[in-house]
């Protein structure tokens, strides 16, 4: 759990977390392999960040929620610029997610990276519009 959902569950804000999440969310309870909509997959940290590669199959405006701090990045398959931000947005309230940040995305593969994180895992998830 990331710090803030532990806080506001200790002060009595949240009696459950991850019970009311919004429908493109709702995977995030359910672990899977590979970073994709409809569940959610726990990586491991090395060297502070985390590298992985997800394959978009409609464009429009992929979410990717992590449950904690770190910096987002998106790059189209061999591209060395990241993708333009659309929006961040912080994870629901009484939720494990810490944000969520949305880029345009076309059909195609793409290389995603996070970086400046702290502990041995994060969990992620993405969302399509």
């Amino acid at each position: 759990m990331t710090a803030l959902a532990l806080s506001m569950a200790a002060q009595g804000r949240c009696t459950a977390l991850d019970t009311r999440l919004p429908r493109p969310l709702a995977g995030w309870k359910r672990e899977g392999r590979g970073l994709d909509t409809g569940h959610a997959v726990t990586l491991p940290i090395r060297g502070g960040g985390i590298e992985t590669r997800i394959a978009i199959r409609k464009a429009g405006t992929v979410g990717i929620a992590i449950d904690r701090a770190g910096w987002i990045d998106a790059f189209a398959a061999e591209d060395r610029r990241a993708l333009r931000m659309a929006s961040e947005r912080r994870g629901p309230r009484c939720s494990t997610i810490h944000k969520i940040l949305y880029y345009r995305m076309r059909p195609g593969t793409y290389r995603v990276t996070v970086n400046r994180l702290k502990g041995g895992r994060a969990k992620l998830m993405l969302t399509h519009d």
